[in-house]
């Protein structure tokens, strides 16, 4: 083995190794990649293809009915390999995406080839910079290691990070403006609008300042005008948020539907406890500020204190041990 690695030094230089494993590994992968494009395709994972392009065209939005034109027909033939062949592992991803804001039918695919793209680029680019670090200088293989497989993790975890961020920030609005919508609601139900009406107008009226929970009422308003059962799209809706307070309105509404009482009054009790959760949360917000002060704070004001404080002491002894040494 020492003998082989010498001679991979002697033709390629210090670096030999390293870019020998790198070729192997690029090898391994473009070999994997045609064996899969080439196999035949299975009269089962067909019929599991059909099954999955039924069910996002259930679960997609009205925007994602429109035509592609193309733009991903060349991500098709590599959809066994961009997309999780287990069923509970595409759904998970599927619904992620969904709560985050990406409801397209190719969302899952261009999320894995994202990760896939982004991590050969970053893995390219720290190559090249272990390369360049190797020419100034000798560069150990730990090193030259960190230096290529660190950043080929962080492309590959970029997207994920993305659209968790995403997902967070579009959680905090539904959360934020889920009150206000619901007030909305409880004066359009009681001027005499059905709740469907109602779910309608909230969705245009709450666009401009939450825009997020504008896109979840107005798909319920359209799969409802679509002739989709009610109980089951407000589940739908529920799923899709992510949001317990939601959840818990969507319980609201199919019991208030099932016994049969109002619910201008399921509404009105309900809008008035989301009211009473927003201050918790801002008092909880408020309580937990003089906490997170202090350390700035005591930053900001101990070191100048000290300097006023003690500045003049520090000096007149100072000035005094000069005295002394002369």
């Amino acid at each position: 083995m020492s003998a082989l690695t010498d001679l991979i030094v002697q033709l390629f230089g210090p670096l030999g190794p390293l870019l020998v494993a790198g070729a192997i590994g690029i090898g391994l992968v473009a070999i994997a990649l045609l064996v899969l494009l080439k196999r035949r395709p299975d009269p089962m994972e067909k019929f599991q293809k059909m099954a999955r392009e039924v069910r996002r065209a259930e679960t997609a939005d009205g925007q994602s009915l429109r035509l592609d034109n193309g733009r991903h027909e060349k991500l098709e033939k590599y959809s066994t390999f961009l997309e999780p062949q287990n069923a509970e592992e595409y759904s998970a991803v599927k619904l992620k995406l969904v709560r985050a804001g990406y409801r397209g039918a190719n969302a899952v695919r261009l999320f894995h080839f994202a990760q896939f793209a982004l991590a050969l680029l970053f893995l390219a680019f720290g190559l090249i910079y272990a390369i360049a670090s190797s020419s100034s200088g000798e560069v150990s293989t730990t090193n030259m290691m960190l230096y290529t497989v660190v950043p080929g993790a962080i492309g590959y975890g970029l997207p994920k990070y993305w659209v968790t961020k995403r997902l967070q920030e579009r959680q905090e609005q539904i959360v934020n403006g889920f009150p206000d919508s619901l007030d909305m609601m409880l004066v359009c139900v009681e001027a005499g609008q059905s709740m469907d009406h109602a779910i309608a107008r909230v969705s245009k009226e709450i666009r401009a300042g939450f825009p997020a929970l504008a896109d979840e009422f107005e798909m319920v308003s359209q799969e409802i005008k679509a002739g989709k059962d009610k109980p089951q799209v407000l589940r739908d809706m529920s799923e899709r948020s992510g949001v317990s307070d939601v959840s818990n309105f969507v319980t609201v509404l199919i019991q208030s539907a099932a016994f049969g009482t109002s619910i201008a009054e399921a509404l009105r009790v309900y809008a008035e406890e989301m009211r009473d959760k927003r201050v918790m949360r801002a008092e909880e917000k408020a309580n937990t500020l003089p906490t997170k002060m202090t350390l700035a704070t005591m930053m900001l004001t101990v070191p100048p204190l000290l300097i006023i404080l003690l500045g003049p002491s520090v000096y007149h002894i100072a000035e005094t041990l000069g005295k002394m040494g002369q």
